[in-house]
């Protein structure tokens, strides 16, 4: 089952869910999601080139473009849900898309959610830190989670604070190379 905004708001108001800062509940709380924020941290897509937008700036992604950013909540998600982030269809219909793959928050997922965003448009895409990018909907689970996301299992991810680019180790049979640096 999808939490709805009643849901929403009760399990905010309890802390079970977190996301903070929320700065505006009235527009942010939607019937069945609550919308995220874009963050003002961007890396290139081979991770070495970090960009801080500074206020009043926005980041521009070229067409054909790929770059990481982040939300500007920071999320947790309690051991008896589950979350997923879809891209608002204001900023789809740009051909802005918010994650390639990557959409999935396991229970006790604690930090900033990265965003990997890509540009399919013809035109570059002008991106303020600040404007509602995308949205997070919380399901429930059938029975809280034994192992949750997080540091005790190892888990990649957990409490990124900006967009981190991608943590898979070495592969040795193929030869591929893919970067493990955090920023």
């Amino acid at each position: 089952m999808i939490l709805s905004d009643r849901d929403l708001k009760r399990r905010l108001a309890s802390g079970s869910i977190v996301v903070e800062p929320l700065d505006d509940p009235e527009v942010q709380i939607q019937p069945a999601s609550i919308d995220l924020r874009l963050g003002d941290r961007f890396l290139s897509i081979d991770g070495d080139l970090a960009h801080d937008v500074g206020d009043g700036e926005a980041f521009v992604l070229a067409p054909g473009g790929f770059a990481l950013g982040a939300t500007a909540e920071r999320v947790r998600v309690p051991h008896d849900l589950v979350a997923r982030v879809d891209g608002r269809s204001s900023v789809g219909r740009l051909a802005v898309l918010v994650h390639a793959t990557a959409g999935f928050v396991d229970p006790g997922f604690e930090g900033v959610i990265t965003l990997e965003l890509a540009n399919l448009g013809s035109r570059p895409a002008v991106l303020q830190p600040g404007m509602r990018v995308c949205r997070i909907v919380f399901h429930t689970l059938t029975s809280p989670v034994e192992r949750p996301y997080g540091p005790e299992r190892g888990s990649k991810y957990s409490g990124q604070d900006a967009p981190w680019t991608s943590r898979l180790e070495r592969v040795q049979r193929t030869g591929a190379v893919a970067t493990g640096a955090r920023r």
